[in-house]
């Protein structure tokens, strides 16, 4: 076996070579989930911001998901030659083994290392980290990162607080080897993390944890659940404070911020935080209404279909935020580089 070293030069930065998207073609409206759930269309859109949202058919897991937009990625780049591929997801198709490795065997790309990165709602931006870190250390010079979650499969589907929010689909990059200077660059990276309220958002059962008790779990603790509350009060300083330190170390302030693409978390999160930070509505990325909480896959979601539509455009400054689970957080900040979309 032969085995291959890279030795990392100097100012090596990831820069976004590609991007695709994909939700998968099942829609579930509003007036849908009330003929089962004690709410009204008024309820869900004056609380989420929510009209519709994607979901998986019997059958489809997150790995359907992530090959469907890694393909795009990838054709957006050009090249399917890869030398990683980094999934990040909350959803995978089996607690073992990770789900990454069967991505890329199904895009031709057996035998390139592969691995899952669970942060929840910030897992893209952890993503991120990971596969800069593989280039900016000389181990890949390009790689595919995938962030995808099929999460209407962890919730229950009676829980009026979670089932009118959450929604399955995958967001792609392609990440090259390229200078810290060129658009497209990932800048400083702002991530970090609370152990201690965990229990904010959690699936009880199912784990290690549960497992090993020896009791069993009542049906509810195999579903996903959150305190809103909490929840909503820590996404919104987290997410505010890491977007004022991720521009901060970019050397800008939010008054150069061409496009704010937050997690859709929902429209009072987003409203909060745009709000503390001052971005006027007309900088706002958002596709919540028609896409609702896609978990890890709600960025690049987002930024892949505002690139289609001409929200996002070359030349921009663009900031990015999260925060999901773990309790897990992050930012960054960067000049949007000319892509095709798919």
């Amino acid at each position: 076996m032969t085995t291959v070293t890279r030795q990392a030069p100097a100012g090596r930065a990831a820069v976004i070579a590609g991007i695709g998207s994909y939700v998968p073609p099942d829609v579930v409206t509003n007036q849908d989930l009330t003929r089962r759930l004690d709410t009204s269309d008024e309820w869900i859109r004056s609380r989420t911001g929510i009209a519709t949202r994607h979901v998986v058919s019997a059958g489809t897991a997150t790995s359907d998901l992530a090959v469907e937009a890694g393909q795009r990625a990838l054709k957006s780049a050009g090249s399917a030659d890869v030398d990683a591929v980094v999934l990040a997801t909350t959803t995978p198709d089996h607690s073992c083994p990770a789900t990454a490795p069967a991505v890329a065997a199904r895009l031709g790309l057996t035998g390139v290392p592969a691995f899952d990165v669970a942060a929840v709602c910030t897992g893209f931006l952890y993503g991120l980290a990971s596969a800069s870190g593989l280039i900016a250390a000389g181990i890949a010079d390009r790689v595919l990162l995938v962030a995808a979650d099929a999460f209407t499969t962890i919730i229950n589907p009676d829980d009026r607080t979670t089932a009118v929010i959450f929604a399955d689909g995958a967001g792609a990059v392609v990440l090259r080897a390229g200078r810290p200077d060129e658009p497209g660059a990932i800048g400083p990276l702002v991530l970090g993390s609370d152990g201690s309220l965990g229990n904010l958002i959690e699936v009880p059962a199912g784990g290690s944890r549960q497992r090993s008790s020896g009791r069993s779990a009542p049906l509810e603790d195999h579903y996903f659940q959150m305190r809103g509350r909490d929840t909503y009060r820590h996404a919104v300083e987290r997410m505010t404070a890491a977007s004022l330190e991720a521009v901060e170390r970019r050397g800008w302030t939010m008054a150069d911020i061409d496009r704010f693409a937050a997690h859709q978390a929902n429209a009072r999160i987003l409203t909060a935080v745009s709000d503390r930070l001052e971005v006027p509505v007309e900088r706002q990325l958002s596709n919540i209404e028609h896409v609702g909480n896609t978990g890890g896959a709600s960025i690049p979601l987002l930024l892949s279909q505002a690139a289609q539509d001409g929200r996002l455009t070359a030349g921009q400054k663009v900031l990015l935020t999260a925060f999901g689970g773990g309790l897990a957080w992050g930012a960054t900040a960067l000049h949007w580089p000319v892509l095709t979309p798919f």
